[in-house]
């Protein structure tokens, strides 16, 4: 390719992640002022990130425990791993069925062009709720790479 090429192909890549921005930001301005998300169209795929709306997001700063068969990429790490994965998942539904739900932050994208969110439960936010009752565990990021390792789910006592 030549520098053209590029730079159109740079400015193709920026204009697509700012269009996805602004669509989740248009779907979800009624956020900003405090309204909650239409109750039925929230999806969790597992404990820590879905779709609203169509649009997948991540919940931000925090790692849930992987429901994936083990050895598949980003999958458990070990059958314990699978049944805390569950466990959360099923946690976190009970928890925003029929609730009222407000985006706190948008931090942009991961590298899954996931949005990545603060999201909160009946003003609550539902991070510091999984890690209170030991769903999640905190996995800090940065510009949506992590910036520590991602924590462990096995041989926990």
């Amino acid at each position: 390719m030549n520098r053209i090429d590029l730079m159109l192909n740079s400015i193709n890549s920026k204009i697509l992640i700012t269009s996805k921005t602004f669509m989740f930001l248009f779907i979800f301005s009624i956020f900003a002022h405090g309204n909650p998300t239409p109750k039925s169209h929230i999806y969790w795929s597992d404990g820590d990130s879905g779709r609203i709306d169509g649009v997948k997001f991540r919940l931000a700063n925090i790692d849930a425990p992987e429901t994936g068969r083990i050895g598949q990429r980003s999958g458990a790490k070990c059958p314990e791993e699978i049944e805390l994965g569950k466990q959360a998942k099923a946690f976190v539904i009970s928890l925003t069925n029929n609730a009222d739900l407000n985006i706190i932050k948008n931090y942009g994208e991961d590298r899954y062009d996931r949005l990545v969110i603060d999201l909160s439960v009946n003003g609550e936010d539902i991070a510091a709720i999984g890690t209170r009752k030991v769903f999640y565990k905190t996995w800090n990021h940065e510009n949506g790479r992590s910036v520590e390792k991602k924590p462990s789910w096995c041989n926990i006592k």
